[in-house]
C-alpha cells in the first residue's frame, strides 16, 4: 500500500488536488511541497513516503496542474501562494497558531518564498532548490525556450515536451520516468505556460523577498540547468546556507528520494538549524 492518500480540496479556483501522507502519530511539524511547472505534485510520490512516515507531508497540485482546477485567467505568484495557502487553511495544517515547513523546486521555490513572505509567523524552516536569481539575458533565453507553443498536426509542443526532458534527465533516470513527467506537463492543456509567465515576472521581486526572511533557510544547489545560477541566491538569505549536490540532475527527486529525504530530515529536524548532508 502507498505511503500516501489523494485528496481533494476547495480553493479560491476550483478543486485543489494534493497527495498527502499523514501518520498516526506525528513527531513533526508538517511539511508542504511546491513544484516545478509545468509539472505537478506527482514529482513528489516517492518522497511523500519517504518523509511522511513521522510528519504529515502534502505535495499539492498547483492551480491548472495535475488535477487542479485552472484559473480563468494567467494569475501572479503572490495569486498561486494564495491558492497555496488555502490548501494548508484547508487541511488545518497550521490551526491554533501552528507552522509548518516548507520545500520548493525551481519555480516551487519561488512560490516557497512568497508563501512564507505572506506568512512569516506560520512558515518555521524552508527548502530552496534550484532557486536562480536570473539575469535580464537569462530570463529572455527562457522565455524564448519555455514560451506558449501552438497546437499544430506535428505535434510541434509535444516534441518540446519531450526533447526538453531527456535532454536535462539525469543519465540513470530511466525513460519511463521522462513519459511520466511528460504526461503530467501534457495534462496541464492551454494553461501550460502560465506559471512561468508568473515566475519570470516575480523574478524581479525576489531578491527582496527573500532578503526579508529570519528564517532558516537551506539551499540546495543540484547539477541541473540552474546549478551555476543558484549559487547567487545565497548572497540574499539571512540566515541560511548552501548545499552543492554535484551529479543531481533532473530526475532526483525520484532516483535520489532516500538520499534527499535524509538531507531533509537533517535540517528540519535539527535543533541547531544547520544543512547537513546525507551520509
Amino acid at each position: 500500500m502507498r505511503g500516501y492518500r489523494r485528496k481533494f480540496v476547495d480553493g479560491r479556483y476550483g478543486q485543489m488536488h494534493l497527495r498527502i501522507a499523514e501518520p498516526d502519530q506525528p513527531k513533526h511539524i508538517p511539511l508542504i511541497c511546491l513544484h516545478m511547472f509545468p509539472q505537478s505534485g506527482r514529482n513528489f510520490e516517492k518522497l511523500v513516503e519517504e518523509v511522511g512516515t513521522d510528519r504529515v507531508v502534502v505535495a499539492p497540485d498547483f492551480p491548472g496542474y495535475g488535477e487542479s482546477d485552472p484559473p480563468k485567467i494567467p494569475i501572479t505568484a503572490t495569486e498561486y501562494a494564495d491558492a497555496i495557502w488555502d490548501v494548508v487553511e484547508n487541511l488545518s495544517l497550521v490551526q491554533g497558531g501552528g507552522q509548518i515547513d516548507v520545500f520548493g523546486i525551481h519555480a516551487g521555490s519561488k512560490l516557497a518564498t512568497e508563501l512564507t513572505y505572506l506568512h512569516p509567523t506560520r512558515v518555521r524552516k524552508l527548502i530552496l532548490t534550484s532557486a536562480a536569481i536570473l539575469l535580464p539575458e537569462e530570463i529572455e533565453r527562457m522565455r524564448s525556450s519555455l514560451s506558449h507553443v501552438e497546437l499544430d498536426q506535428e505535434g510541434s509542443r509535444f516534441r518540446r515536451f519531450w526533447d526538453m526532458l531527456v535532454r536535462n534527465q539525469a543519465q540513470d533516470a530511466p525513460l519511463e520516468l521522462a513519459a511520466k513527467n511528460f504526461a503530467e506537463m501534457v495534462r496541464s492543456g492551454e494553461t501550460y505556460s502560465w506559471g512561468h509567465r508568473a515566475v519570470f515576472e516575480y523574478n524581479k521581486d525576489f531578491p527582496s523577498r527573500l532578503a526579508e526572511l529570519r528564517h532558516p533557510i537551506a539551499l540546495l544547489n543540484p547539477e541541473d540547468d540552474l546549478y551555476e545560477m543558484t549559487p547567487r541566491t545565497l548572497q540574499h538569505i539571512q540566515n541560511g546556507e548552501m548545499i552543492d549536490l554535484p551529479g543531481w540532475n533532473h530526475g532526483f527527486l525520484e532516483t535520489r528520494a532516500k538520499e534527499l529525504a535524509q538531507i531533509i530530515r537533517n535540517f528540519l529536524d535539527d535543533e541547531n538549524e544547520s544543512l547537513v548532508a546525507a551520509e
